[in-house]
């Protein structure tokens, strides 16, 4: 064999640097692609439409009806019904409306967060503070222009069912804390989201659906003299949801609108100032 400076065969070649050439090292395969994440599993359209919003209305008709021939009848007959009464059929037909359609999306839906958009974000309380306060200002327009066009013998039907009653404080901050706090939160869960999320099925747009549920907020008081002004409330109220697309800022907007309404009836019952 050659010797050290001696070329040989099996000798790797000596390379200009002088350093002998490495054995080739094949480069390890690059990694498999990772499996691409799956896109984003669009929310399951709920199965309810206007049905349910027609079957929550009979519920909410049905348990007036129940009521008032259950219990105000009678008290009628005897005399001058008591607050607490009036407290309970002013509150237990729309609690079981709103709860009529809470079971439905549960039952033909993904549940109220999702359907009704009924979930808890911050700034929706802050937008529906602002739009419950505009919307206070414009009722106060429109509530003097409907005193100027009505006259004094204007009324509304919780006024006139409260009217010449008198109460208790418990009683009394009890019928405020229904109108401010709890019709306000079934209301919305009823028109501004069942109703709402029905217009939206049919494939109308949330101003469609603005409007649709604004008209039906206020037809369904069944109050014709106040129907424009229903209107005129359910506007700022309808604006909270459509811009938003959630509830809670409608909800708030609609517990300031009831705010002096509420605190009207409550100083009425006290006997502090009257009703009508």
């Amino acid at each position: 064999m050659g010797g050290p400076e001696s070329g040989g065969e099996g000798r790797p070649e000596a390379r200009a640097d002088g350093y002998g050439s490495l054995p080739a090292v094949p480069y390890p395969s690059p990694p498999s692609p990772e499996p691409s994440t799956p896109a984003a599993v669009p929310a399951r359209t709920h199965r309810w439409g206007l049905g349910a919003f027609v079957l929550v209305e009979l519920v909410f008709v049905g348990v007036t009806a129940l009521l008032g021939n259950v219990l105000l009848a009678p008290a009628l007959a005897a005399g001058t019904p008591p607050g607490g009464l009036l407290a309970v059929l002013l509150a237990v037909p729309t609690v079981c409306a709103a709860g009529t359609a809470l079971l439905i999306t549960r039952v033909r839906g993904n549940g109220p967060r999702r359907d009704l958009g009924l979930v808890w974000a911050p700034q929706d309380l802050l937008l529906g503070l602002a739009f419950g306060l505009g919307g206070l200002f414009l009722t106060a327009i429109a509530g003097a222009v409907y005193l100027r066009l009505v006259g004094p013998e204007a009324s509304s039907a919780v006024g006139d069912l409260f009217n010449g009653i008198r109460a208790g404080p418990a009683v009394a901050v009890a019928v405020f804390v229904i109108v401010v706090l709890l019709v306000p939160v079934c209301e919305e869960i009823v028109y501004r989201g069942l109703l709402w999320g029905a217009v939206e099925r049919l494939g109308a747009g949330r101003w469609i659906a603005f409007g649709v549920t604004t008209v039906m907020f206020a037809l369904a008081h069944f109050e014709l003299t106040r129907t424009p002004l229903l209107l005129i409330i359910g506007i700022p109220i309808g604006l909270a949801r459509a811009v938003t697309g959630r509830l809670l800022a409608g909800i708030v907007a609609h517990q300031v609108n009831n705010l002096l309404p509420g605190l009207a009836l409550m100083l009425g019952l006290l006997g502090v100032i009257p009703l009508h």
